[in-house]
Parts: C-alpha cells; structure tokens; sequence
C-alpha cells in the first residue's frame, strides 16, 4: 500500500469557518433559552419565598390572634432603638422568624423579646427565604442603613404593604392624603403594614377590602452604590424603617429626581428585577405576579386593607 494512501486530508480553511459558524449560531441559540429557564427559575424560587412569608404571616395570626406588628415607636438611633424591650421595636419579619425555620435564631437572641442590642450578632444573619435570587444585594449583611450606619444587618427583599398614603414625594401626584389616616403612611398606613403599627392590633378579619383582594408583602432590592436606582431603605429584616413600602409610588419607578439616599420621599417603595413587574403576596396567602402595566389607580386600590375599593388586579 501507498504512503500517500494512508495519509489523512485536514480540514480545509471553507470548511473550518463553516463548523466555526455553526457552532456561532448554536451558541447564539442556546443562550437565550437558557437565560429565560434561570430567570423562569428565579422568578419561581421568589414566589415561593413570598408563599412561605405569607403563610408564616398566618401561622402567627393563628397563634397571637393578630397579624405580626412592627414596632410601637422608633427613635431613628442605634443609641435610643437598641435598648428599647420587644413590644416597643423589632418587625413583623423577626416575630415571624420560628414560623420561617427561624426557631432557633429567635430563641439563641431572646428575638422578638429582648432588646435589638442584646441581640446585635444575631441581626447579621441571612436569611434564605428572604432573598430573591434575582435582586443581586451586595454586600450582605450591609451597613450602610441610614441612621443607624455601621450595624450589620441580614437584607429582606421582602417589604410589607404600607398602602397609599404618603406626603413626600418629589412628584406631587403621588402623594394621597387618606382623610382617615393623614397622609402619614410611615407612622399611620392605611395598608396591612407600616413601621409603627405596633400601637395596632390587626387581624384578618379586619382586611375588610377583602383578604383576595390586598397586597401584603411585596418585594424590593438593597443596593450599596449611591445611583438613582438604589432603595437603601431596603431593608435589614429586624428594624422596622426598612421592611415595608409605599404604593404611592408606582411599581419599579427608578428615581430620576436625585441621586441622593436622602431622596427616599421617592424609593420607599417597591423594586423587582423581574422582567416586567413583580411578585406580590396577597392577605389571603396567595402570590401574584402585578405587571408594571398596572394602572396606578388599581396599584392604590389593592394597597389598602380597609378603604372599600375593589381592585382587579392583573390575571
């Protein structure tokens, strides 16, 4: 047999683009898909976060007759907030932490009953369910809390339903004046949650807008950098200023008045990175995904607990 015919022929130049090119289009095929089965998966792992919240919200309505409160008052230091006993502090998230596979956190740091100072290490703990996997929170614990900078903190994207009352909007259109609460919606909301509810004792029953029918907890992201679409208050779970939100402001607004933290009359509100809205727990415990599409006066509607409208929201 011939040399020459055991030699084997090598890919020509045409033939090697060629195979290049193929695998340039597969690629450019498959990435798509696969970035749409992690989002999809995301987006899943949120609603059952936001499903778990819910029913733990219930189990403590169960046990304590109410709906977990926040705090009775708040002094905005780390001085005058770290002393104060359980029933005057804490939020709705740490009195449901043995409802969330958080029993032993809340009993190792006497969590809500002891002081937030007594149980300072215990409040960097991250906690799973309350994450969204698509918020991306860096750092986590975080610091940089306004007010009370330099405690480490465990970041919630999960944000109790404050409603829609609020006053200090740079937009004056958003800012609602509830004839029955003042517009007052840090202090005195007229939805299921607000940072001094503690005064309150609320119960399902008192969701007289229909439990179907009203948001509860909605999600939010924390961001360290000082750009205009940060929310820094958003939120370390155990201090009540940063685990609930207006819907004043409409859904994923991104602030163009100021690229200050301070401007929070404008971010105390709800954020998803979600594409195109985001997910909602309902009173009812039921999880809602609300397009960004919604119209603002259904937004308001389905915020409050016990002003008589009814909101549709979307399908």
């Amino acid at each position: 047999m011939s040399i020459f015919s055991r030699r084997r022929s090598a890919f020509t130049l045409i033939e090697l683009l060629v195979v290049i090119a193929i695998i340039a289009i597969l690629i450019a095929l498959l990435v798509p898909a696969v970035q749409k089965v992690r989002a999809a998966a995301a987006r899943t792992q949120c609603v059952n976060n936001l499903k778990n919240l819910g029913l733990a919200v219930h189990s403590y309505h169960d046990v304590f007759k109410q709906i977990p409160p926040n705090a009775k008052s708040i002094s905005y230091s780390w001085a005058g907030d770290s002393v104060q006993l359980g029933p005057n502090t804490w939020t709705w998230i740490a009195r449901i932490l043995p409802y969330i596979e958080q029993g032993p956190l809340a009993s190792q740091y006497n969590i809500p009953t002891g002081t937030l100072g007594n149980a300072q290490a215990g409040l960097a703990t991250i906690i799973p369910v309350l994450i969204c996997p698509t918020a991306g929170d860096s750092p986590n614990p975080a610091t940089d809390w306004p007010n009370i900078s330099g405690i480490s903190m465990g970041i919630t994207n999960y944000k109790g339903v404050s409603g829609c009352n609020w006053a200090w909007s740079s937009n004056a259109a958003w800012n609602f004046n509830d004839t029955a609460k003042g517009n007052n919606g840090l202090d005195n909301g007229n939805g299921i949650f607000y940072r001094s509810d503690g005064g309150r004792k609320l119960t399902l029953t008192g969701i007289s807008d229909g439990t179907s029918n009203t948001l509860m907890i909605g999600e939010s992201y924390h961001t360290a950098s000082a750009d205009n679409k940060a929310d820094q208050h958003c939120g370390g779970w155990a201090y009540p200023n940063y685990v609930n939100a207006t819907c004043a402001i409409p859904l994923n607004f991104v602030d163009t008045y100021s690229t200050s933290y301070g401007d929070w009359g404008n971010r105390y509100s709800f954020h998803s990175k979600h594409e195109g809205g985001g997910n909602f727990a309902l009173a009812d415990g039921t999880v809602r995904f609300v397009s960004n599409s919604i119209t603002y006066t259904t937004y308001q509607a389905a915020s409050t607990h016990a002003n008589g409208e009814v909101a549709t929201l979307d399908p």
